[in-house]
C-alpha cells in the first residue's frame, strides 16, 4: 500500500502517560497523533519535543470541551469560555501544532446561536491566524451553532472543518455533514458508531461510542468515497476509545486488551480504511 499518514488520538483516560502512548503508537506503525489540551496534566512543549525526536507528526490539539457551550452565553460566563480557547490557541502556536480542533457546542438543550458567541469565535479565529494555527470546527451536538459559524466564518483564512464521521452517525442523524462543509475540510476524526439508540430519535451523550472502524454501522466504502469526492489527501486521523461510557458495554472487548494490543487493532483497522480509500480512488481513473 502506498504511503498514507495514519494518526490516532492519545487519551488521559488511560493509565499510562501520553508520552508513552506516543512511543507505542510509533512502534505500532502510526505516523502521527493528536492530544487533548490540559496544561495541568502535561505540556504541549514536551509532546512537541517527543514528536520531533522520534519523527512523529503532531497532527493537532483538541481544544477544551468542558464549558464550551458557555461561549454562546452573555457576559462573564461566555468570556471565561473564550479565554480558555484563546490560551489553547496561543499554546498551539508556541509549540508548532498546526491545527486546533474545537467543538462548537456541548449540550443537547437547543439554544439559538447568539451574536456574542459568533463574535467570540471570530476573535478565536483571528487569534489562531495570528499564532499560525488553523481552527478546525467539528460537527458535534450543536449543528445550528456549526451552521451559524460556517456561514459567518467559512471563508476566514484560519478556519476549516473537522469531520467526525461517528458524530455524523449519531448526533447528526446520518445527515451528510461532509457534503455541507466538505469544501472547508481540514482534518478528520474517523470512528464507528451505532447511530441513535433511542428508537424515538432522542439523541444522548451515550450514543457517541467512538468504536473501531467496522465494529458499528458505518459504511466505510461510502465514507472513503465521500472523502475522495472532496479530494481529501491529508492524514487519516482516527479518534478511537478503549473505555466505555457508564452503562454501555459495546467496548468491553477493548477494555480487556492491553494498550499494545488495542493500538495494534486500531492500526490494522486504519490500514483497512486506507486501503479502501486507495481502491476507491483508483476506480475513478
Amino acid at each position: 500500500m502506498e504511503h498514507v499518514t495514519l494518526c490516532l488520538n492519545t487519551s488521559l483516560a488511560y493509565d499510562i502517560p501520553l508520552t508513552e502512548q506516543v512511543r507505542m503508537l510509533k512502534d505500532t506503525g502510526f505516523n502521527g497523533f493528536f492530544t487533548p489540551w490540559n496544561p495541568d496534566k502535561f505540556t504541549l512543549g514536551e509532546m512537541r519535543s517527543l514528536a520531533d525526536s522520534i519523527g512523529m507528526l503532531y497532527q493537532s490539539v483538541h481544544g477544551p470541551t468542558k464549558g464550551v457551550a458557555d461561549i454562546w452565553e452573555p457576559g462573564a460566563i461566555g468570556d471565561a469560555a473564550l479565554r480558555q480557547l484563546l490560551l489553547c490557541a496561543e499554546d498551539c502556536g508556541r509549540n508548532g501544532v498546526p491545527i486546533m480542533v474545537s467543538h462548537t457546542y456541548r449540550t443537547f438543550v437547543y439554544r439559538e446561536p447568539s451574536r456574542e458567541g459568533l463574535d467570540r469565535y471570530r476573535r478565536l479565529a483571528d487569534a489562531c491566524g495570528e499564532n499560525g494555527v488553523m481552527l478546525a470546527l467539528e460537527n458535534t451536538e450543536g449543528k445550528y451553532q456549526l451552521r451559524a459559524l460556517m456561514d459567518a466564518m467559512g471563508n476566514h483564512e484560519a478556519v476549516g472543518f473537522c469531520w467526525d464521521c461517528g458524530h455524523e452517525m449519531c448526533y447528526d442523524h446520518g445527515e451528510d455533514v461532509l457534503g455541507q462543509y466538505g469544501e472547508h475540510l481540514l482534518c478528520t476524526h474517523l470512528n464507528d458508531n451505532l447511530g441513535v439508540r433511542d428508537f424515538d430519535g432522542v439523541i444522548g451523550a451515550l450514543d457517541d461510542l467512538h468504536l473501531l472502524p467496522f465494529d458499528g454501522i458505518g459504511d466505510w466504502e461510502n465514507i472513503v468515497h465521500r472523502l475522495n469526492d472532496r479530494h481529501y489527501d491529508g492524514p487519516l486521523t482516527f479518534e478511537l476509545k478503549k473505555v466505555n461510557h457508564p452503562s454501555r458495554h459495546e467496548t468491553d472487548g477493548y477494555v480487556g486488551m492491553t494498550m499494545e494490543r488495542f493500538f495494534a487493532e486500531c492500526y490494522m483497522r486504519a490500514c483497512r480504511v486506507a486501503a479502501l480509500k486507495k481502491r476507491d480512488r483508483l476506480s475513478r481513473v
